[in-house]
């Protein structure tokens, strides 16, 4: 099975094609560029450089969120108009499931986080043991004091990745409790933790259609927040 996942919801940007659990070919950016403007060109040249198209991949995946609103919206967009065409099956996947493949290879207690702003991060807990996953918690937008809490109750280090591990870092440091920082190559989001993650899926009996792909916010948009704000002060 070849799958062509694209990774868009924080400040990197990569495209990866897999077959089965092998990496075929990936494309990474971290330069502060434009999503929109960098995504697809990265698609178009790494089928091309890799000596592959895209009527060979069997599923595409994007990273669904949580993320950047904005991101996760070019993601999601850029899949389904590369699925729509032959009806391929889509992967939305997790940010943060995604993520935490990247280190399934080291066995123990992951956290997946990413900075969600308001004093709040998007996390999830995963056990990692023979390069497998088993959810402990879902995805969800959680203070870093509720985290650390649920850190202590486990009685063990956590392994932190995403681009708000840092954060993690900082307060379980805080609160004297263990943690272990991936390095940087493994700690920002990847399409190739994106398209693991979607073969998991695609084993479960998860993939959608691409008319049925949409993002997961996990939480409203600030303009949809000032809206109901303002709604709620109207006489």
């Amino acid at each position: 099975m070849k799958i062509i996942a694209l990774e868009s919801s924080a400040v990197t940007a990569s495209v990866a094609v897999t077959e089965g659990e092998t990496l075929l070919a990936q494309s990474f950016q971290h330069s502060g560029l434009t999503h929109s403007a960098t995504l697809m060109p990265m698609v178009s040249d790494l089928l091309k450089n890799a000596g592959l198209t895209l009527e060979e991949m069997d599923v595409v995946a994007a990273a669904a969120g949580p993320g950047s609103f904005t991101g996760v919206r070019i993601g999601v967009a850029a899949a389904k108009g590369l699925a729509w065409p032959e009806d391929k099956p889509c992967a939305p996947c997790s940010t943060l499931e995604s993520m935490a493949w990247q280190c399934a290879h080291m066995g123990g207690e992951v956290c997946a986080a990413m900075d969600a702003r308001r004093n709040q991060i998007y996390c999830a807990r995963f056990r990692a043991k023979n390069g497998e996953l088993t959810r402990l918690s879902q995805d969800r937008a959680l203070g870093l004091e509720e985290l650390a809490e649920e850190v202590r109750a486990s009685g063990r280090p956590h392994i932190l990745v995403g681009d708000g591990a840092h954060l993690v870092q900082a307060a379980l440091e805080a609160e004297g409790l263990p943690w272990v920082l991936t390095p940087p190559h493994l700690r920002y989001q990847t399409a190739w933790g994106v398209a693991r993650c979607a073969l998991r899926m695609a084993r479960a009996g998860e993939l959608v259609s691409a008319a049925a792909m949409a993002p997961s916010y996990h939480r409203l948009s600030q303009a949809e927040r000032e809206r109901n704000e303002r709604l709620k002060a109207e006489p």
